[in-house]
């Protein structure tokens, strides 16, 4: 191997290296993903919340109502802010599509968990299995934000993570209660729509 190639090929290593941290560098997208599913969910808790206190006074069926609803409108959401980021600059970067990937994840696990919570509760008659779902949550949101923090190097994504996996068994505790489904809500405005409101006062009009 001459000078030459060896010099062609630290060149192309410092091009590909520099690439990567360009990347790691480019702010992320989909911050509004996260507001939507933050306010629309959180929402839905609170009006559940007030059901189950007697505040409001429906019936039975308005919590299928409820979350039903709020899955159709999230999914709408999801749908127009998906197709409005893919053209938008570094999206298409690395960081930004792990993440995506690692979020999609965690989307698709909640969705499939809640179908399965819901048909365990019908054939069992039974909806203890309902009160797993908050947790459940905010286990997989931790996931998520483990992930964005790992690739982003944004260290407060970090406290995001274990206070997510944190809230998780701390929701345990208020299994049979009425107060799950308030502080259900007050984690996903903590989790989701504060750092989606983050995030999206963090992209500039033009990305790397």
């Amino acid at each position: 191997m001459t000078q030459d190639d060896i010099r062609s090929m630290k060149d192309e290593i410092a091009y590909i290296k520099a690439l990567a941290e360009e990347g790691r560098r480019t702010p992320l997208i989909g911050g509004g993903i996260l507001i939507a599913a933050g306010l629309i969910f959180g929402l839905a808790s609170v009006i559940h919340w007030l059901i189950q206190i007697d505040v409001l006074s429906v019936a039975p069926v308005a919590y299928a109502v409820i979350w039903v609803g709020a899955m159709a409108l999230f999914s709408a959401c999801l749908v127009f802010l998906i197709g409005r980021s893919k053209g938008r600059p570094g999206a298409a970067s690395l960081v930004n599509q792990a993440v995506g990937a690692a979020w999609m994840g965690v989307g698709l696990l909640i969705f499939v968990m809640s179908i399965s919570i819901a048909v365990i509760s019908w054939r069992t008659q039974n909806p203890i299995l309902t009160f797993l779902f908050p947790s459940m949550i905010f286990a997989a949101y931790g996931s998520g934000w483990a992930v964005s923090a790992a690739m982003s190097k944004a260290r407060w994504q970090w406290n995001l993570a274990i206070g997510a996996w944190a809230a998780a068994p701390a929701l345990a505790f208020l299994v049979n209660t009425d107060w799950i489904w308030l502080a259900y809500a007050a984690g996903l405005f903590a989790f989701a729509l504060v750092p989606g409101l983050i995030l999206v006062r963090q992209e500039p009009a033009e990305v790397v």
